[in-house]
């Protein structure tokens, strides 16, 4: 089978963030690349499930901006999560705005995304109006652990729903 990239994608993908941008996109620039990933789901009854998954990161929006593919279990297998994150990066709050979606699942979170230490760190709420916290941490050049979490309110402690602990397979 033969595929050609669309006159979209092309406008959709950028080789990287323009000079006057670069050091902003550091933040989640080093993710750009493919991943695959050993998934983990805590259920509220105590059970846990376990697929594989793989993610893709590139530059998109002339470069202003950084979006990513995940999918559980890896292809061809049918999915379970099938959703893409957009990151953009907001000088007036030296942060990150975060909007996911999985429209097979019909789950979708906005947060804001800030360094805390060597870590990255989500703060928004989900598509059931819980907030959320979700943590890239252990991050190397060739590795992260991705860990989300969700409360219903500020008094509630923070409850871990998903682990991903992901490789890099292509830069």
């Amino acid at each position: 089978m033969t595929m050609t990239i669309s006159p979209f994608l092309i406008a959709l993908g950028s080789e990287g963030p323009p000079a006057d941008r670069a050091k902003d996109m550091d933040l989640y620039g080093w993710l750009i690349g493919s991943w695959e990933m050993d998934s983990v789901h805590y259920l509220d009854d105590g059970t846990i499930q376990k697929w594989d998954g793989e993610c893709h990161f590139g530059w998109v929006l002339g470069g202003r901006a950084i979006q990513d593919v995940w999918i559980r279990p890896k292809r061809p297998a049918p999915s379970t999560m099938y959703g893409t994150t957009l990151r953009i990066f907001d000088p007036g709050i030296d942060g990150w705005h975060i909007i996911w979606n999985d429209p097979l699942n019909q789950d979708h979170s906005r947060q804001i995304g800030r360094a805390e230490g060597s870590d990255i760190v989500q703060l928004g709420s989900d598509s059931c109006g819980l907030k959320t916290r979700w943590r890239f941490t252990e991050i190397t050049a060739d590795s992260f652990h991705w860990i989300g979490e969700e409360r219903s309110s500020e008094s509630d402690a923070w409850q871990i729903t998903y682990e991903h602990f992901a490789r890099r397979t292509k830069p």
